[in-house]
């Protein structure tokens, strides 16, 4: 019996079985294949065969489980099938459900990418299905902000927090800084110490401004919509920009977003904001975790060597958390400070987001056409709760520009 089983011997209803490697490697590279609409439809299609119909685990220990994961960085289905991975065959296991769930999308965007990359947007239709498509994922992105921010803003201070960290975001405040400002925040004011955590906003402000009085700001989020023209990424910064990524990716796929874009099109420059959104376009349509979108972004920084390096470096906290740690993080997570440093962080990606989304409804939102397809779909996303929902958004709005396009509109 390993630590995950042992920590609820007392759950005599569940057993996992031990599968033979090659069929546990199938059973969630099938998972991988059917993985469409969503982290909701993916936790809920893993919850009704391991769960409820094979009973690997009770309910309350995946629900235990999912909690943990949706507090913790990274893909929380993904993470989802590394932990039965393991429960099954060790650490092993895990490492090849994990590959598994993960390498359908994986192959996917390599294949789409390269199409991006060497077939271009030369065709107007294909430019004109792209075009609006940007303006829903725009609306994507908005209707992730208000969604994730929902959970995160537990307090009422954290509202501040998101707020502060968007505005930090603008000024170009790198995002290391402001999540530890928020985290730290988020542990004073739980610890009842609101004077502290008003005078170490007043402090940071200060130094912030003081910064900016002395230093030109440089804007972390550009409207880049001309050729992207920085130099390109060597493998080893396309890895350590995952890593990056990974480490801080808390609530959800979309607070990747604020981390990708400043390295891909703030700093590096190898991408535009337009790209980007075709990027996270083409995440959102594939079976496979939204986060896959960070193998675009690589493949346009250093081909497939990049789009291969990026990847890994996303995935591998996730990896490594679940296989090495699950069971000290479950442990350290029931400690209340732990606990709230991590939601006043996640209240502060809430801020960041949205302080990355402004640029990017730049790029996207630029003329009738993209302004009423972006209105369309935040009206849906907002009032629809089907999992195919974002799917349906991003096909529709693709048709809407091909027939914009064949009006003579755009």
């Amino acid at each position: 019996m390993n630590s995950a089983e042992a920590h609820d011997s007392t759950e005599p209803t569940a057993r996992v079985p031990a599968e033979p490697l090659p069929r546990l490697f199938w059973r969630f590279l099938r998972f991988g294949l059917l993985a469409w609409g969503g982290p909701i439809a993916q936790i809920a299609m893993i919850r009704q065969e391991l769960v409820e119909e094979e009973k690997w685990v009770t309910p309350s220990r995946f629900n235990r489980a999912l909690a943990l994961y949706q507090i913790l960085p990274g893909p929380e289905a993904h993470e989802l099938c590394v932990y039965f991975g393991m429960l099954s065959r060790g650490r092993v296991g895990g490492l090849l459900a994990g590959l598994g769930f993960m390498l359908p999308g994986l192959l996917l965007m390599l294949l789409c990418s390269w199409l991006y990359v060497h077939l271009g947007l030369e065709s107007p239709w294909v430019k004109a299905a792209f075009t609006t498509v940007q303006a829903a994922v725009a609306a994507l992105i908005v209707r992730a902000v208000h969604r994730i921010g929902t959970h995160a803003f537990t307090r009422r201070a954290f509202i501040a927090i998101a707020l502060l960290a968007a505005v930090a975001q603008l000024l170009g405040v790198h995002f290391t800084l402001t999540l530890a400002w928020a985290g730290l925040t988020a542990v004073l004011l739980q610890a009842g110490s609101r004077a502290a955590a008003l005078a170490l906003s007043i402090a940071c402000a200060l130094g912030v401004g003081l910064f900016l009085f002395i230093h030109t700001p440089v804007n972390p989020a550009p409207l880049n919509a001309t050729p992207a023209t920085g130099a390109a990424p060597d493998t080893l910064s396309l890895l350590g920009s995952g890593l990056r990524t990974g480490l801080l990716t808390f609530g959800g796929a979309y607070t990747a977003i604020p981390f990708l874009q400043n390295d891909a099109v703030a700093r590096g420059g190898w991408m535009t904001d337009a790209q980007f959104l075709d990027g996270l376009a083409l995440g959102g349509v594939l079976p496979a975790p939204l986060i896959i979108f960070g193998t675009f972004v690589g493949y346009l920084g250093g081909g497939l060597p990049g789009a291969l390096a990026m990847t890994a470096g996303i995935f591998a906290p996730a990896f490594a958390m679940t296989l090495l740690a699950h069971d000290p993080l479950e442990r350290l997570l029931d400690h209340p400070r732990a606990r709230g440093f991590l939601e006043g962080v996640t209240a502060g990606v809430v801020g960041l987001i949205g302080g990355t989304a402004l640029p990017l409804l730049r790029a996207a939102v630029h003329d009738v056409p993209t302004g009423l397809v972006f209105a369309a779909a935040l009206v849906v996303l907002f009032r629809s709760k089907a999992r195919l929902t974002p799917m349906v958004v991003v096909a529709s709005s693709a048709l809407v520009g091909l027939a914009v396009h064949a009006l003579g509109w755009m």
